[in-house]
């Protein structure tokens, strides 16, 4: 038995590094999986409503606001049970459950079949909360920012294959990525199954407690331990303004460039190379360097001037330089997360991974229909003005006040 990741990494308890390589792959392979579908989604909806880009649009943001809502509901839920029982059974139970929803997405005939698949998605989403747990059971409290930005890296890689393959796969039909996604996730889950043992000890198990499950009694975590309220509003907000790259791009891509699946593909894939390398690469050096607030600010008003960007932007290669300066806003998940994991004690971490993913699903499921809706609305056939790039510019807006209010709170942390 070896420690977890790596000695660097301070890891408390004897893991085998093949249970963490597994955690790191399970993310991965979570992110191949959503990413091949991306790129057929848009041509999926058109085929089975019957209905034009603009109006796949908004069917769109409702599909993943219903996977949003669903995670909100089941997140608490699922990291309670993980700090009762354990993170082994629920995370190969909703990796297995990811499998049969992909399933389900391959044959559905209708949209309300698309809607039922999307909504088990979101049940079984909490592989990433119970992930996040794992690390924190085997990761010192101050080398978690690193071990959180090797999860973002394993994100950032899943997203460079998945939409890539996706794209390509697309050219066969819309639904041939979907099983392509449900063989990578029932391989994983056997992998699971043969090298993954649990990492939360007996003596830091506690009881199931219904009331913190729910997903508004998973907020008590946040009021009950200091200086997570305001961190997680943060959170949240910053959630809300990046769900238009969920809520709009495809379809954004589609309207303004003409982008093909395969391009559409591409263009996710370099987003999630440039994500993956900056959290993997750099979220370490740079908060041993800078600082976890420096550092997360940065990624903050990276963020925001590049959104803003996005809704000038004339040019394909005028968005590929937009996405390299996207890069920084990768820090921001991992250092938030980081941040909160100090604040609560280690028989609390999968709640509050739940209560995180509550606060994050909820809203990226209004930030989505809210920015699928001003799309579909400013893009509308009937409209005087048209326009594909006003959610961009709202976005930016709810980036600004996000900015503001990470640096008050940074400002009375160092009072």
């Amino acid at each position: 038995m070896s420690q977890a990741l790596d000695p660097s990494l301070g890891a408390p308890s004897p893991v085998s590094r093949h249970a963490v390589t597994f955690v790191l792959i399970t993310v991965f392979l979570d992110m191949v999986g959503f990413g091949l579908i991306m790129p057929v989604l848009p041509k999926l909806i058109e085929d089975v409503g019957h209905v034009t880009i603009d109006r796949a649009a908004i069917i769109g943001g409702w599909m993943f606001a219903a996977f949003s809502l669903a995670q909100f509901v089941f997140a608490p839920l699922m990291g309670n049970l993980a700090d009762r029982y354990g993170r082994r059974p629920l995370l190969l139970l909703a990796i297995f459950g990811l499998g049969m929803d992909f399933i389900l997405m391959a044959l559905a005939p209708t949209l309300e079949w698309l809607f039922a698949g999307r909504i088990v998605a979101g049940i079984c989403g909490a592989s990433w909360i119970i992930a996040s747990a794992y690390i924190a059971d085997v990761t010192a409290p101050d080398d978690r920012a690193r071990a959180y930005g090797y999860m973002g890296a394993a994100f950032g890689v899943g997203f460079v294959i998945g939409p890539a393959i996706g794209g390509l796969l697309g050219e066969l039909g819309p639904r041939v990525p979907f099983w392509v996604a449900a063989g990578v996730s029932l391989l994983n889950f056997v992998y699971g199954m043969a090298v993954l043992p649990e990492s939360l000890t007996v003596e830091n198990r506690r009881p199931f407690d219904l009331w913190r499950a729910n997903p508004f009694g998973a907020f008590r975590v946040f009021a009950t331990y200091r200086g997570v309220l305001p961190m997680v509003l943060v959170l949240g907000l910053f959630f809300f303004s990046t769900s238009v790259y969920t809520a709009v791009w495809t379809f954004w891509g589609i309207a303004k460039f003409g982008w093909s699946e395969v391009m559409v593909g591409a263009t996710l894939a370099i987003f999630g190379l440039i994500a993956g390398g900056f959290q993997g690469g750099l979220t370490g050096p740079a908060t041993k360097r800078f600082g976890e607030w420096n550092v997360a600010l940065f990624g903050l008003a990276c963020a925001t001037l590049v959104v803003l960007g996005y809704g000038f932007v004339w040019s394909v290669p005028g968005v590929f330089a937009l996405m390299i300066l996207h890069g920084p806003e990768g820090f921001v998940h991992p250092l938030l997360t980081a941040l909160l994991t100090k604040r609560v004690p280690e028989d609390a971490q999968g709640e509050l991974q739940g209560g995180i993913s509550a606060v994050t699903n909820l809203a990226m499921l209004f930030g989505t229909v809210f920015f699928a809706f001003i799309f579909g609305h400013f893009w509308a056939e009937d409209r005087a003005w048209r326009s594909t790039d006003v959610a961009y510019w709202v976005a930016a807006g709810c980036l600004v006040v996000t900015t503001a209010l990470f640096l008050v709170l940074k400002r009375s942390e160092k009072a």
